[in-house]
């Protein structure tokens, strides 16, 4: 059986970590599958929307370090390498998918599968979930874009915080740090995520990437560059059938239809 499951329905994209037995620790080939996944996401016009969700009682337990090299055999530059076309790169193709991406967490995310989670647009967990900053306890440096996501999600002294000890963070406890946008029953969780994914696929898909663009850049720009890239993307838009068509049903007082185009 696949180890990524992917169905497209009603415009939304799905794709599912299938490696329950492990806890969904994802492995290298994983990694390859979903990335190419986003970028298709991206690219197809009748995909408005993905979701990334996993089966079993885990959501992703980290990266699957079976067949790595060992410390001996390696030379100076394979780790940096490794996680630069590994986990960056993972984590980069969430953030830079040019469909809304809503995370679906079912169970534990520790590790790259908490940052896997976190560089979602929107997050959903049931109520059994949990996330862990996993890598000062096996004495490692965070990777997988944690340092640069959780500051901006949390701010510095949560930040530390999560990644100094290590500690299980309950799904309600992230909800309240603003990690997580809604906590579910578990048995809602699919229901949850497939309606906020629905609604989102019949949005202005444009104008909702070029908002992820725009808030993503923000807080590594300053006001005057943050300024000019959202007048940009505004005329940008203009041009779409969407935007055309939204101003059109403000003006006739009709319900908007958009084509995602």
């Amino acid at each position: 059986m696949s180890e990524v499951l992917h169905t497209v329905e009603n415009g939304v994209s799905w794709i599912t970590l299938n490696r329950p037995e492990a806890m969904n620790a994802v492995t290298w080939d994983q990694r390859e599958r979903i990335v190419a996944l986003l970028a298709e996401a991206s690219a197809d016009a009748s995909v408005r929307c993905v979701v990334i969700t996993a089966t079993g009682r885990g959501f992703c337990a980290g990266a699957d370090l079976r067949g790595s090299p060992s410390v001996g055999d390696r030379v100076a530059g394979d780790v940096a390498r490794m996680i630069r076309r590994g986990a960056q790169r993972f984590v980069a193709a969430v953030l830079d998918c040019e469909k809304p991406v809503v995370a679906a967490v079912n169970g534990t995310a520790a590790g790259i599968g908490a940052h896997l989670a976190f560089a979602c647009d929107l997050v959903l967990a049931a109520e059994s979930a949990r996330f862990v900053e996993v890598f000062a306890r096996r004495g490692l440096v965070p990777d997988g874009g944690g340092a640069y996501l959780l500051p901006r999600l949390v701010g510095p002294q949560r930040a530390k915080e999560l990644m100094f000890f290590g500690d299980a963070l309950p799904a309600a406890e992230a909800a309240a740090m603003g990690l997580v946008n809604r906590v579910v029953p578990a048995a809602d969780l699919e229901k949850t995520a497939r309606a906020w994914a629905e609604r989102l696929a019949q949005g202005p898909t444009r104008a909702l990437a070029l908002t992820k663009q725009l808030v993503n850049a923000s807080l590594d720009v300053d006001r005057a560059t943050a300024f000019a890239a959202e007048a940009v993307a505004q005329e940008l838009n203009m041009t779409t059938r969407d935007a055309q068509e939204g101003v059109a049903s403000f003006v006739e007082r009709r319900e908007a239809r958009y084509e995602g185009r």
